[in-house]
């Protein structure tokens, strides 16, 4: 019975998500993936980079890749504007930021509720998400930041 209880609190550990939009999609991430949150500041473009790379910055003496979040999801380019921030984590001990439209709340989300992403969310494709969150207004798409950065 104690082995029951044990596996169903591993089942239903709570996870704290950082929410945010890329457009109208609304992404989260576990919190414990994210260094920091900034807004957004003189980025160097990188000649010859990929489209979805909008150059790199220096944060604090650290040169961060800041990589255009809508793009990289196949959905528009992040619009500049007043409510824009990078998301810095951690990636293959490099520090990459994913420019998003705005962010939102942060969640606490039971593990067990999370269910497996459908092949499309909201125009993106599901690989890029390890699940989905439905909350009573509104769907979150998790996204895998192994999967969106690997390539």
């Amino acid at each position: 019975m104690q082995k029951q209880a044990e596996k169903n609190t591993q089942e239903n550990r709570l996870l704290e998500l950082a929410t945010f939009y890329i457009g109208d999609a609304l992404c989260g991430i576990d919190i414990l993936r994210i260094q920091e949150i900034n807004k957004l500041t003189e980025v160097t473009t990188v000649p010859q980079a990929a489209d979805y790379v909008q150059g790199v910055l220096n944060l604090r003496g650290r040169i961060v890749t800041i990589i255009d979040l809508g793009i990289k999801l196949g959905l528009s380019s992040v619009e500049p504007g007043k409510d824009n921030r990078n998301i810095i984590v951690d990636f293959k001990d490099e520090q990459v930021g994913l420019l998003v439209d705005s962010i939102s709340d942060v969640l606490l989300a039971e593990s067990s509720r999370i269910e497996p992403p459908p092949s499309n969310i909201g125009g993106v494709q599901g690989r890029f998400f390890h699940g989905v969150f439905k909350t009573e207004k509104k769907l979150i798409g998790l996204l895998d930041i192994n999967a969106v950065l690997e390539d």
